[in-house]
């Protein structure tokens, strides 16, 4: 899934989390995201895959599965 490997690529290269720590169930918080890099990182999707996430709510406490649910369908839109 595009939106999958996206959002870990992303994980990886620019936050620098490992990529064993990225889990489905794994809280955004837990990889060390906070609310600004969260912004950081919505905005590196959009211009990746050309899509608006501006309406979606996303806090440190989401997990990674929804955040990917939620880009893939964006994405899809």
């Amino acid at each position: 899934m595009i939106a999958t490997d996206v959002v870990s690529q992303l994980l990886v290269q620019r936050f620098g989390v490992a990529a064993a720590r990225i889990g489905e169930e794994t809280p955004l918080a837990a990889l060390g995201l906070d609310s600004l890099a969260l912004e950081e990182l919505r905005l590196l999707i959009e211009d990746r895959l050309d899509i608006d996430l501006e309406t979606v709510e996303l806090t440190p406490r989401d997990t990674v599965g929804r955040l990917v649910a939620v880009v893939g369908q964006e994405a899809v839109a």
